[in-house]
């Protein structure tokens, strides 16, 4: 059984940098065995983020692919501040924001660019958890998407 590390490796994916609070709190917090990510945004290799809205400058597969640049900075927060993606044991909850016209209504595609990921790195026992993907009529800097996500610790 390959860890969280070496699951995440065979994905070919890289790893943008961890984003930096551009407000006031804490990218990350620990209680006892929960990890608490908070909200994450599109951030790029070269920090920079994705901007646009779903149904409207974005289309619904880029969405997708907006959401798994979430998740890839999320682990990006992880393992810069942790060390070490085995560090997790499992992904509790997801918590997926999709800023979108107000007719869509395929937010649960979209956050599954996250939750795909997530299972990948984790597994599909421990990668997935419960979650909630809604849809918001604006998001910080028109991004697409922000997620944040509850793991449990080793």
């Amino acid at each position: 059984m390959n860890t969280p590390e070496e699951n995440f490796e065979q994905t070919g994916l890289k790893l943008p940098p961890a984003p930096t609070p551009l407000g006031v709190y804490k990218p990350y917090l620990i209680d006892g065995k929960y990890l608490y990510v908070s909200g994450h945004g599109t951030v790029q290799d070269d920090k920079s983020l994705i901007i646009g809205r779903i149904g409207e400058t974005i289309d619904m597969e880029n969405g997708k692919l907006a959401a798994r640049q979430v998740g890839l900075a999320i682990l990006s927060t992880i393992k810069t501040n942790l060390g070490s993606l085995n560090k997790v044991k499992r992904v509790i909850k997801v918590l997926g924001m999709v800023n979108c016209t107000p007719d869509f209504e395929k937010h649960p595609y979209i956050i599954n660019g996250c939750s795909e990921l997530f299972a990948q790195v984790w597994g599909p026992e421990n990668g997935i958890g419960v979650r909630s993907a809604v849809g918001f009529g604006s998001l910080p800097d028109n991004i697409p998407v922000e997620i944040e996500a509850l793991f449990e610790l080793e």
